[in-house]
């Protein structure tokens, strides 16, 4: 076989050797030896394989893949701009920690810097992004076994670095692939035989694993708070776990894994100065990434607390500087202050009856109401995925935690882009039904994402969306006080003016608007794909959260 299909072919038989279920594929010509061996493999039941027009939306579709399952998954693009457009995944693949292959085909080095249609300067594209980056040699005829050893042994080592299989530090890694021509195969199901063999039986040419040493029982304070940010599921649920046994309160994000253990509204409770001030822990245990609430963020920084943070990588989190030691979990030890966490427990409590009494007052189906209510209408086993902005803050402050539910969300680098096409690899792989709460510029932002081609499976995924035409977190944030009122609408409140419903039935996907809490729930149990579209107001979901604020704090006066 020509030397760029016998490349393709190891490296797609490598790739499934090492545990790769799932790829994505964007068309182009320069990519063709790698997608024909991926569609090959495909036919023979070795893998799933999806294919998108878009290489952004193939990107996020693969980043979804990867999070939901915890497997890598390669995308797959043609050379030029192509390459580029897999950067906004690869930022956030980088910042949450998910094992993301980005395969980009290439011009071989002689036509670099020719300006050679479809070439541009594609080693080291991602920069520090990446958790390993290689220029790939052009293959050639003669060097068979060697090259053999070589791309496997590549392969290989691309797996266990994107799994974080030595590092305790999983992420994306970049391999660039240069191809001569001949692009395309001479012979048809041509196998990776003889001088192009794998290990035997199927295995891996590289496998390795590092397990981190166990830290000893905790020895206190025993006013410990466990604050979990953004996190893989199996940290998650292990904190929430430990602290289950220990007695800690805890204040989880709904995409931490621990949201189902978490105090209701942590956020509007740390918010309270006055009831902070007389619950103060003495230590936080941070587990993932904080990314939801500025009340969080004030408690870490302040000096009156010692704060740890659980990580086996080396870029651990801690935005405050504040952070005093890093490592694992602890094993249990001293118990929680009982009263302290009582008194925890209880303003909780009282926050969420407060909490509930302003929504239950809103007329009609506003977007704090709907995060509330579709939470509550979600099937047992059902996946959430949540768009950044406003929905996932509004499910972190006034949805009750369900531990029947997945939940999951770009919250590494926390941008809007690739949501839907996120939601329908996470829906690909989670095997029940599947929904997305996200918002109206979230959805338009990767409507490509809804553009599922002939052949492609459609997920049973139904998209709910808060119609508020246009930027609604900005009313809720600085640029939304009356003095900036002149420059608002147009920088900040972006109307669009489109009627989202016809859009979504334009690219094929079923839709309806519904109004009510009655009409959420009949369309949730519909089943997808369908979207669902409900009007609501920025103005007034920025007078919600002012009301909210003033509920926990009367609540907890005097707790």
């Amino acid at each position: 076989m020509n030397p760029s299909t016998a490349l393709a072919r190891v490296l797609v038989d490598e790739l499934v050797r090492g545990g790769v279920t799932d790829a994505v594929v964007a068309p182009g010509s320069r990519s063709a030896p790698v997608a024909l061996a991926l569609a090959d493999a495909e036919r023979d039941g070795r893998l799933t394989l999806h294919v998108r027009i878009d290489e952004r939306t193939a990107a996020f579709l693969a980043l979804g893949l990867a999070k939901a399952s915890g497997r890598p998954v390669p995308v797959l693009t043609t050379s030029g701009t192509a390459t580029a457009h897999l950067h906004a995944a690869v930022l956030e693949a980088d910042a949450a920690g998910v094992p993301l292959l980005a395969l980009t085909a290439d011009r071989p080095p002689e036509l670099r810097g020719t300006g050679a249609n479809q070439t541009i300067a594609q080693p080291g594209l991602y920069g520090g992004a990446v958790r390993a980056a290689v220029d790939v040699g052009v293959p050639e005829t003669g060097r068979e076994q060697a090259q053999n050893r070589y791309w496997r042994s590549l392969v290989a080592k691309a797996l266990l670095t994107a799994r974080g299989g030595l590092s305790g530090d999983p992420g994306p890694v970049h391999l660039n692939l240069p191809f001569r021509e001949p692009l395309l195969p001479e012979d048809a199901g041509v196998r990776t035989t003889g001088p192009w063999s794998g290990r035997p039986d199927g295995a891996p040419w590289t496998d390795g694993s590092v397990s981190a040493p166990p830290r000893p029982a905790d020895t206190g304070p025993a006013r410990t708070l466990v604050v979990v940010g953004d996190a893989p599921p199996a940290l998650g649920r292990a904190a929430a776990e430990l602290a289950g046994v220990q007695g800690w309160p805890v204040v989880a994000e709904p995409s931490s894994g621990a949201w189902a253990g978490s105090v209701r509204g942590g956020a509007l409770l740390l918010g309270v100065p006055g009831w902070l001030a007389d619950h103060r822990p003495d230590r936080v245990l941070v587990v993932g990434r904080p990314t939801l609430s500025r009340p969080v963020s004030t408690l870490l920084a302040d000096p009156a607390v010692r704060v740890e943070t659980v990580s086996a990588a080396p870029n651990w989190p801690d935005a405050g500087r504040s952070t005093t030691w890093v490592g694992g979990l602890p094993a249990a030890g001293v118990p929680a202050d009982a009263a302290w966490r009582t008194a925890w427990c209880t303003a909780a409590g009282r926050l969420g009856t407060a909490v509930d009494g302003v929504l239950d007052a809103l007329p009609g189906l506003t977007a704090g109401l709907l995060a509330r209510y579709l939470v509550a209408a979600l099937p047992d086993g059902a996946l959430l995925v949540l768009g950044s902005s406003t929905p996932v803050r509004d499910v972190d402050r006034l949805a009750v935690p369900r531990p029947e539910l997945t939940v999951l969300a770009n919250r590494g680098v926390a941008g809007i882009d690739g949501t839907v096409s996120t939601a329908v690899g996470a829906a690909r792989v989670h095997g029940g039904r599947a929904f997305a709460l996200l918002g109206d510029l979230t959805f338009l932002h990767d409507l490509q994402g809804l553009l599922v081609g002939e052949g492609e499976p459609r997920p049973d995924l139904t998209l709910v969306v808060p119609d508020n035409d246009g930027g609604g977190i900005f009313a809720q944030l600085e640029p939304g006080q009356p003095r900036y009122e002149a420059g608002y609408r147009r920088v900040f409140g972006t109307p669009h003016g489109r009627d989202l419903v016809a859009v979504a039935e334009a690219l094929g996907w079923p839709a309806e608007r519904v109004s009510s809490s009655a009409d959420l729930r009949d369309a949730v149990a519909a089943g997808g794909p369908r979207v669902v579209v409900v009007r609501t107001d920025q103005r007034a979901e920025a007078e919600l959260a002012a009301r909210l604020r003033s509920a926990a704090a009367e609540a907890l006066d005097g707790a």
